[in-house]
């Protein structure tokens, strides 16, 4: 009787605990407990790019997540900062990063990057958590000790079901530097901007046709169709426009089924499955150009073999994008396609660009290329229709569906800008492009969520 109480006993003090622990990066997508409904607080995940912090004595910042409080600590954008974006928080000696808002519904789990100041040695840092607000601090885990030049993943599950926020403390009083960066917060609440995941069946993700909802401009693999040559792949499917060189849209389905720990492979490559007679763009058309070579379908949503990671590569995948606009607003986006999948979704991706001239670090371009035969874009636009994993994607969508369209300038100058202020309607790109998107899905269906702006 002694040993089962005592076996109790330990029992509930594991169960009870809540636990730090570091994630060894990979591309392999973590999932919270299913019998769990939670989702992403509103507003997050927190990049803090937009925020500005110069001197390291305690001071507020406000971002989209709310207003947060750093003490010994500033807004870093040197090259030496470990940052997901255009910055990072840089800490150094004893320092705080503290919420000054709570999450009402409770904080179920807390994720975040962290990596060393490139110039500086390893840091030590906790997470606590308030539920009254601020006035006293809990310790939620283990002490974690940063000693990577570069941004690693770090994870508590914190399981409370009450109104509360969080502060990270550096702890280990050296002039060593520590930066912190995209905070993720679950929620069990209702303020998520995620859908609630339902499996209608099937907890198993699949792969599924690439162009299930419909070919937007009804491209064709016709020679004669050069402006709207449709390229058919395993990883994704796309219009092909030989005059611009560059895809008029690039269409993929997304779940956790498609993703791995394969390395991205940054095999930049001309497409050799263009016909004979077609310039194919080289990776040296981009040089010096003042433009990233942008993937439309991203490396990391097709990561789970060498030979798909390798297809993302194609030049015919690739358009002329802002480096800050390529390298913050657009990742923050394609981070968050990815995330939607973590909560029990997948989601159908159309991507693609509008219009001629963009601002990259040369300025404003119309042209580039050996040639001068690479339309730079005016805009980069997008779609993502998000369902909850299950069979049948295309009757499964409903007036309930959320749809995403943004349509973001291709400048240097929003790369620091959630991508949220870019909303429209998919009517409105519609409009924009002559595209019929969601062909497939029922046309009185089309009539309600296409002239919906998702909130």
């Amino acid at each position: 009787m002694l040993k089962k109480l005592t076996l109790f006993l330990l029992v509930s003090l594991l169960l009870s605990s809540c636990v730090g622990v570091y994630i060894p990066p990979t591309n392999t997508p973590s999932r919270t407990t299913p019998s769990v409904q939670t989702k992403v607080a509103a507003n997050f995940p927190e990049g803090f790019d937009g925020a500005s912090k110069s001197r390291y004595e305690v001071g507020n910042i406000s971002t989209s997540s709310g207003q947060w409080t750093l003490d010994n600590a500033i807004m870093g954008s040197a090259d030496n900062d470990q940052k997901d974006g255009v910055k990072a928080i840089r800490m150094k000696e004893t320092a705080k990063l503290s919420m000054k808002f709570d999450v009402p519904s409770g904080i179920q789990q807390v994720r975040f990057k962290y990596g060393v100041y490139q110039l500086d040695k390893e840091s030590s840092f906790e997470l606590w958590t308030s539920t009254n607000s601020g006035t006293s601090w809990n310790k939620v885990g283990s002490t974690i000790t940063a000693t990577e030049k570069s941004l690693r993943d770090a994870l508590f599950n914190v399981n409370l079901q009450q109104s509360a926020r969080i502060e990270i403390r550096k702890i280990d009083g050296t002039a060593n530097r520590l930066n912190i960066d995209n905070i993720i917060v679950m929620t069990y609440g209702l303020e998520s901007s995620t859908p609630t995941p339902v499996t209608n069946g099937s907890t198993k993700p699949t792969r599924d046709d690439n162009l299930a909802l419909g070919n937007p401009s009804n491209a064709i693999t016709n020679t004669s169709y050069s402006d709207n040559y449709l390229m058919v792949k395993n990883a994704y499917s796309l219009s092909y426009n030989k005059n611009k060189g560059t895809a008029n849209w690039v269409s993929w389905h997304l779940s956790t089924a498609w993703q791995g720990d394969t390395q991205r492979q940054n095999d930049f490559r001309p497409d050799d499955n263009l016909p004979q007679n077609w310039y194919q763009v080289t990776p040296s058309d981009y040089s010096r150009s003042g433009f990233d070579r942008g993937h439309l379908c991203p490396s990391s949503d097709r990561d789970a073999t060498i030979e798909e990671n390798q297809e993302t590569f194609f030049m015919t995948n690739m358009t002329p994008q802002a480096p800050e606009h390529n390298q913050n607003i657009w990742k923050n986006l394609e981070e968050y396609e990815r995330l939607l999948t973590e909560q029990g979704n997948e989601v159908y991706i159309i991507a693609g660009t509008i219009g001629e001239g963009g601002s990259g670090t040369t300025g404003f371009v119309k042209k580039i290329g050996k040639n001068e035969n690479i339309t730079v874009p005016a805009f980069l636009w997008k779609i993502i229709v998000v369902v909850p994993v299950g069979q049948n994607d295309v009757q499964r969508i409903n007036e309930n569906t959320k749809i995403i369209a943004v349509n973001i300038p291709n400048e240097n100058s929003v790369g620091s800008n959630s991508w949220k202020n870019y909303r429209v309607s998919v009517d409105e790109l519609e409009r924009l492009t002559g595209y019929d998107f969601l062909s497939n899905v029922s046309v009185d269906i089309q009539g309600v969520i296409e002239g919906r702006i998702d909130q």
